[in-house]
């Protein structure tokens, strides 16, 4: 479940009182992980996966309860009446659904956050200050990059950095120093949010582990195009000499598009990047690490070869695979990081090479029971064959299970369904849940959405869909203590549970 799911104040989840109600759930059910998706600034499509820089965190998430508990931002300031917006922080929006309305939600707390971060550049006190300084220093590698880029996009009204002024775009030294020198107080603001950010995740993040839960983060293989990462190092993609990508990212037709996707990500210089020591993969990795304890590498399958498709192209059929860094990338990053803490969303049509090579690597990789019901060559994903691997229920692309058995999957795979796991009086979804956690897996995650019996209704992405993914929410109190004691009896039966821990009331917390 991702944080924007989590039913925080305000329209959208964050790393407030929520999360750690969530966590304190979680602790009680059992469990050992909690998987999120990329925690970036949100770009195109408010995905996850379409983020503005591979380092920067998604302002968004940041609780403004919290900062206002610090001395940010006065509580009165974040209080429904005086924004003279009933539900501002209420749960529900003004329509009453309860899933994200992002163009809400940026315009209304987005400003309260620059004020925030307005009032504590203006007057923090010396120990917040020292932290923020040490901060801004020790991650001057990515941030000063970023708060530019975030702050000139802002200024051209979210337009792509290449249409931008040219001495912008190409980033001329003089430009540079003046747009610096110009943007000086909103680029310590931004600073200020990266750092409220940070320090508010590594919180929760403490928190979970005191609790013996482990966060699972997650890394896209490519970058968005509009993003700082693409404007700072334009010499590691395949651009053109009007800084255009030649060539996009994507995948060929498969399940869930008979055109491909077309991802439209610009595709790395490998032979570049290789020559520098895979120097911006390296601390991307290790920066992930930092930030979470698992990593699940999404679309595996591109680094043994990737599909790349024309530029101009509308669709993915004419794409063509070409060769990844396979090897040779993950021996670079094994010596930097000191270990792969990594699994491998290897799903979809994946060749032999792909699979030796993540065995190579000893790199576990996925299995989705949706997908174990079809014909023979779809069994390798049943809970049986899932030895060394990490088992779903589903994941953020597939529907709900309970969506799944109504309305997607075939006849004979609810036949085969049925068949294997037998009928269940308490749903498909504890059907499903039993079988992964009982599987010979090393790992299993469950949707939040299969724990609560959700439909399609509440579905978090649908490939290929533009618009209205990433939207679903929880409801507060749909996760029950009830719900926590089914999940805990079954990890505790299955051998799933992290070592007992008494669990201690943070203070900082109740209220």
């Amino acid at each position: 479940m991702h944080p924007t799911s989590l039913p925080s104040r305000g329209g959208i989840g964050d790393f407030g009182l929520a999360a750690y109600q969530f966590v304190d759930l979680l602790a009680s059910a059992r469990q050992g992980l909690w998987q999120v998706l990329p925690l970036g600034p949100l770009g195109y499509g408010n995905s996850p996966y379409s983020s503005t820089s591979a380092f920067a965190g998604n302002p968004l998430l940041i609780s403004l309860e919290r900062l206002a508990a610090r001395g940010w931002i006065d509580p009165a300031k974040i209080s429904a009446s005086s924004l003279d917006l009933p539900s501002e922080l209420s749960f529900a929006a003004p329509s009453g659904s309860t899933a994200v309305e992002y163009d809400r939600v940026f315009a209304t707390k987005m400003p309260l956050l620059f004020e925030a971060g307005r009032g504590f550049v203006a007057s923090a006190p010396a120990g917040a200050r020292g932290r923020f300084d040490r901060f801004c220093s020790e991650n001057s590698w990515w941030l000063d990059d970023f708060v530019l880029f975030d702050a000139l996009r802002a200024r051209h009204k979210l337009e792509s950095w290449n249409e931008w002024p040219a001495e912008l775009a190409r980033r001329d030294a003089s430009a540079m120093a003046q747009a610096r020198k110009a943007l000086s107080d909103d680029l310590k603001i931004r600073c200020a949010l990266q750092f409220a950010f940070y320090e508010q995740w590594q919180a929760l993040r403490r928190y979970c582990s005191e609790r013996k839960i482990r966060i699972v983060g997650d890394v896209a293989i490519f970058v968005n195009y509009d993003s700082a990462d693409v404007w700072v190092h334009p010499d590691l993609f395949r651009l053109n000499e009007n800084l255009e990508p030649d060539v996009v990212s994507g995948v060929p037709p498969d399940f869930f598009s008979k055109t491909g996707q077309r991802w439209g990500n610009p595709l790395y210089r490998w032979d570049v990047m290789k020559s520098q020591g895979y120097e911006w993969w390296i601390q991307r990795l290790r920066w992930a690490t930092r930030n979470c304890d698992y990593i699940r590498l999404d679309h595996f399958r591109g680094f043994d070869q990737f599909w790349e498709i024309p530029a101009e192209d509308p669709t993915a059929i004419s794409g063509r695979w070409v060769d990844g860094p396979r090897d040779d990338l993950f021996h670079k990053l094994r010596e930097a990081l000191g270990g792969l803490p990594f699994f491998a969303e290897d799903l979809g049509y994946i060749t032999p090479e792909v699979h030796a090579l993540r065995e190579r690597l000893q790199i576990p990789g996925m299995a989705v029971l949706q997908f174990g019901f079809g014909d023979e060559g779809a069994h390798m994903y049943l809970p049986h064959r899932a030895a060394g691997k990490v088992i779903y229920t589903g994941t953020h692309d597939n529907d709900t299970t309970v969506g799944w058995l109504r309305a997607g999957a075939a006849d004979h795979e609810r036949r085969n369904a049925e068949c294997y796991l037998g009928r269940s009086d308490d749903g498909i979804h504890w059907a499903f849940i039993r079988a992964a956690l009982g599987s010979v897996a090393d790992l299993a995650l469950v949707p939040m959405q299969d724990v609560l019996g959700l439909g399609s209704e509440a579905r978090m992405n649908t490939p290929s869909l533009h618009g209205g993914n990433w939207r679903w929410r929880m409801v507060p109190g749909q996760f029950t203590a009830e719900l926590a004691a089914k999940l805990a009896q079954l990890a505790e039966l299955t051998d799933r549970v992290p070592p007992p821990l008494a669990i201690p009331r943070d203070e900082n917390f109740a209220a």
